[in-house]
């Protein structure tokens, strides 16, 4: 498919050269399916991994092969969840998945490097850091894909409670941790679940939330996607 050319700015005279060249240029856009629900599955296998470590369901010897599976699975699923992001043009989804991806990639090598058992107060801080960083994606969806907003967000809840314990807090903030954890993970499930339908059937079956552009795209026209895609970063001459 092709995206029409946008006429010059209001004042711009090109000369004729110029104006059969614009008239002869064409986007090409080529289909692809959503990245959400393969990101959205690796964060349910990474946040309920870590709960069953914080509730003893998995002996704290062997956390470290929780670790190796996040980084198997996890991180390599997240990142490209984030490639693809970027290349079906939707910048929230492609930052959100990248931030998720090195994050979890930072919580498994700390886990896998330190002593079964310890808590880590630099692992501490860095959790802030990458909660902090989460709210940036999980603000922007909220302007149009409320689910995967509130799925970033709760992620930024779950490492900062994390860090709480991180840093020394009683064991009972271990427990919040993980019970944030598991209520994250069914989140991450269900979010996956409804894009995953929704992606399929190409109509929203399970409630997503979608708000202003985001009910457009599911809704708009050919002309109503495509209208700015001549100011996107990957056409315009400047970022």
């Amino acid at each position: 498919m092709s995206a029409p050319t946008a006429p010059p700015p209001h004042g711009l005279q090109m000369d004729e050269p110029s104006a059969q060249s614009a008239a002869a240029t064409r986007i090409l856009l080529r289909p692809l399916a959503t990245p959400l629900p393969l990101g959205f599955l690796g964060l349910f296998f990474a946040t309920m991994s870590v709960a069953g470590l914080q509730l003893g369901w998995v002996p704290v010897a062997q956390g470290k092969y929780l670790a190796l599976a996040i980084l198997v699975f996890t991180v390599p699923v997240q990142l490209i969840a984030c490639v693809y992001g970027f290349l079906v043009r939707d910048l929230v989804a492609g930052t959100g998945m990248g931030l998720l991806a090195g994050s979890w990639g930072m919580v498994a090598l700390a886990l896998l490097f330190s002593p079964p058992g310890t808590t880590i107060p630099a692992l501490a801080w860095m959790l802030v850091l990458a909660g902090t960083t989460l709210c940036i994606p999980a603000f922007a969806a909220s302007q149009s894909k409320v689910l995967a907003g509130a799925v970033n967000f709760m992620t930024a809840i779950r490492f900062w409670v994390t860090a709480v314990f991180e840093w020394g807090a009683p064991h009972a903030w271990e427990t919040a941790a993980a019970g944030v954890g598991i209520a994250l993970g069914v989140l991450a499930l269900y979010a996956a679940l409804a894009f995953e339908v929704e992606d399929q059937r190409r109509a929203t079956v399970l409630p997503t939330f979608r708000r202003k552009l985001g009910v457009v795209a599911m809704t708009g026209d050919l002309p109503a996607q495509v209208s700015q895609a001549h100011n996107e970063a990957g056409v315009r001459k400047l970022l």
